[in-house]
């Protein structure tokens, strides 16, 4: 069966569309950085010949064939996902390499790893694939399950709290009736909210954005593992994106509208003009500042 054949879901539409806003020149620039992500989880890895690795969220099957090329014939991965579009795309993928003698393709949310034997895999790796996950605590306990005795994570996920802590601020800023009323904020506001929560309970109900590097520490040494390591890697740097089209189609995650859907469905015509006026001449100078904030952690099971 095809990708195509599939219907899509969010995962797929995302991951083959949204992510760069269908423009196949910041596809391009989206792909280097992200391979620059795998990199660092394979690094965390320390793969062998001979091993046997899990691609927790595998979505296009980047990491595991990475790891392939990295190790060789001898490397044997499973690629688990929780859309069965992004499988089988992983699949073609993996058959275009000739190495699909090499992969195993498993349908299963990354919390719920039922068709992986207990203490069966050296290594299991994510990218960005547990801040989507609500249970992140029984998806650890998972890794540590299947993993055999002195069996690594390798993992990278991003930390979006200050996006949900930005839009919150916004929404204390637009209803302060103190201070006074600012149409751009209001309008800014409006577009941030529509694509992280704004208010504490929202954030608290939401997987994520309802989590700090810290709790994952926690929540990763509760579940057993040792040896532990984590980094948090914090990039401001001028935004990849300097095109005013590319940043109105593109989505910053999976569950968020394009700016472009949220001008279309919640902005009138005057407020659009108004705000592409505001925002636009920044997009297309390349001084536009974004905040890349990932965190990137491994650690061991335990040999007895």
């Amino acid at each position: 069966m095809t990708t195509d054949a599939l219907e899509p879901d969010v995962w797929s539409e995302w991951l083959l569309h949204r992510r760069h806003g269908d423009d196949p020149a910041y596809a391009r620039v989206v792909q280097t950085a992200v391979e620059g992500y795998a990199d660092r989880v394979l690094d965390g890895a320390q793969l062998a010949p001979g091993m046997t690795l899990v691609d927790v969220g595998s979505g296009e099957g980047l990491v595991a064939l990475r790891a392939i090329d990295r190790i060789g014939p001898s490397l044997q991965v499973t690629l688990t996902d929780v859309s069965e579009p992004m499988l089988r795309y992983a699949e073609s993928m993996a058959l275009r390499r000739k190495v699909r003698s090499q992969c195993t393709f498993l349908h299963c949310p990354g919390d719920r790893l039922e068709g992986i034997t207990d203490a069966s895999v050296d290594v299991v790796v994510t990218r960005a694939v547990l801040a989507y996950v609500t249970d992140k605590k029984m998806a650890l306990s998972e890794f540590f399950r299947i993993l055999k005795p002195g069996g690594r994570i390798s993992i990278a996920e991003p930390i979006l709290q200050d996006e949900a802590f930005y839009a919150r601020a916004l929404r204390r800023r637009v209803e302060d009736l103190s201070l006074p009323a600012d149409r751009f904020f209001t309008l800014l506001h409006r577009w941030k909210s529509a694509q992280f929560p704004d208010t504490e309970e929202a954030c608290a109900q939401s997987p994520l954005v309802n989590y700090s590097e810290r709790d994952f520490l926690n929540w990763v040494r509760v579940a057993g593992f040792t040896e532990i390591h984590l980094q948090l890697h914090i990039d401001v740097t001028p935004s990849l994106i300097t095109s005013w089209e590319v940043f109105l189609a593109r989505s910053p995650h999976p569950w968020a509208p394009s700016l472009q859907q949220v001008l279309t469905e919640q902005f009138s015509a005057d407020e659009r003009q108004y705000l592409e006026r505001m925002v636009r001449p920044t997009v297309e100078s390349g001084k536009n500042l974004t905040t890349d904030r990932a965190m990137y952690l491994q650690a061991q099971k335990p040999w007895t």
